[in-house]
Order: C-alpha cells, then sequence, then structure tokens
C-alpha cells in the first residue's frame, strides 16, 4: 500500500516497535517526523537521530524531532516543527509507552501514575494535537499501539495493561467522533510478544517461550495497512498486527 505524499508523525519511535513501524512507514513512501524524548544515547540503546538517519540512509524523508508525550507543550512544538518542514500531518502513530507489569499491591504510585501519564495521557495529547492537521488534508488515520494484556483478566492486573485498556476505550470512541472527518481511528497490538528493548528492560524477568515470539516487522505490516485508511476503511477496531495483514 503506498503512502506516497503522505506524512505520519510517530510517537516513541527511538526504539522498538515504534523505530520499526517508522521505518515501515517510509519505505512506502511516507515523510515521517521521528518522535521521542531519546536525542542522546541512554540507558537503552536507539535515538530518534539514529532512526532518522536509518530512514533517510534508504532513500526516505525523515525528521527527527525532540517530544515527551506527558509535556503538552513539548507535543505542540514537535506537531508544529513537523508541520513546518513536511506541510502537514496524514497520519499518527501513537506508540510512546512504559512498561510495569508488577502486580498491583507492590506497585509504586509513581510508577503507577507514569504508566497513566506515559500510556494514557501521551496518547490523548499527541492525538489531541495532531487531529485538526489530519482534519485539514481531508482525512487520516490514527493508530494507538496497545497489548493483548487487556483482555488477559485470567492473569491477574497491572498498571501497564490497565492504562492501555484505557487507551483502547478513549480511541475507540474517538472513531465514532472522527467519522465525518473522513479519519480513521484503530488501535493495534501485537498478536504476541515483541522482544523491545523496552520490554527486556521492563518485563520483570517473565520467561517468554519462543513460540509467543512475534518479529517487530509484523507490526510495521500492520502499521502500512492502518496507515493507508480513512473513516471509509477499517476504523473503529482494535487489531491484532499479524490477524489484520493475514
Amino acid at each position: 500500500m503506498s503512502l506516497a505524499g503522505k506524512v505520519a508523525f510517530v510517537a516513541g519511535a527511538s526504539r522498538g516497535i515504534g523505530a520499526t513501524v517508522a521505518k515501515a512507514l517510509a519505505a512506502e513512501g511516507a515523510a515521517v517526523a521521528v518522535a521521542a524524548r531519546s536525542e542522546q544515547p541512554g540507558k537503552l540503546p536507539g535515538t530518534i537521530h539514529t532512526v532518522a538517519e536509518s530512514i533517510t540512509a534508504s532513500g526516505g524523508r525523515a525528521l527527527p524531532v525532540s517530544c515527551d508525550v506527558t509535556d503538552e507543550s513539548s507535543v505542540e512544538t514537535a506537531v508544529a516543527q513537523t508541520i513546518s518542514e513536511f506541510g502537514g500531518i496524514d497520519i499518527l502513530v501513537a506508540n510512546a509507552g512504559v512498561l510495569w507489569l508488577g502486580p498491583i499491591e507492590s506497585t509504586p504510585l509513581k510508577r503507577w501514575q507514569l504508566c497513566l501519564n506515559v500510556n494514557l495521557t501521551g496518547v490523548f495529547l499527541v492525538t489531541k494535537a495532531v487531529i485538526p492537521h489530519v482534519r485539514a488534508r481531508g482525512g487520516g488515520s490514527l493508530i494507538a499501539v496497545t497489548t493483548t494484556g487487556v483482555t488477559m483478566t485470567d492473569q491477574g492486573s497491572n498498571a501497564y495493561w490497565v492504562s492501555k485498556a484505557a487507551a483502547e476505550r478513549l480511541y475507540l470512541g474517538l472513531a465514532a467522533d472522527l467519522r465525518a472527518d473522513n479519519i480513521a481511528v484503530n488501535c493495534l497490538s501485537p498478536s504476541r510478544v515483541v522482544l523491545t528493548e523496552g520490554w527486556q528492560a521492563g518485563g520483570a524477568g517473565m520467561e517468554i517461550p519462543p513460540e509467543m515470539v512475534e518479529p517487530p516487522e509484523a507490526m510495521g505490516r500492520a502499521a502500512v495497512l492502518l496507515a493507508a485508511q480513512d473513516a471509509s476503511g477499517i476504523t473503529g477496531t482494535i487489531q491484532r498486527s499479524e490477524e489484520v495483514v493475514r
């Protein structure tokens, strides 16, 4: 599916699923704003600059933009830089996230608040900021990256799953709000576990059987498919990566 002429804003794109999605969108012709806090190497590998350089080295168009999704002014500045460079926004991938899988009774309040701030409020802020620009293009696609863990109630509860479940409710309702603006709104999660740098750092030491591991490229392919939608196509859904591309 060609995305030539489209502009994508990918939040949380310095590593992991976000970086994979940014590269996949660029490979299909989209100009990509690579947005995240990581401007310099830190505890985890990857920066907005290394991802943007990888895209341009492959012949794509990319702009690294510093963006803290929990800070409204930072989000608005990142969106404004994207508009200045590329002239508009057609696609949002709200991927920025933090992982905390500890049981509720031993979860520090700071960790609970961090999951809600990044995984829910962050989605709200980047979505709120880009909607007017996507509407001005006559339609487009908003994608929130979530997790299959929201349905795994038999496995208990944790701050990560709760925050992602709230983001899914936000996007399902938003699909109805934006249908008249020709904007597709969908959630996308891995069908299985993608062993990103963030997962390996915050996965609480969980051992994942090989058959439950999904290559990140599956999320890239699924994101391309959803990015090509508007309200006349797939909208108001929660998609699992391997199922939606099958």
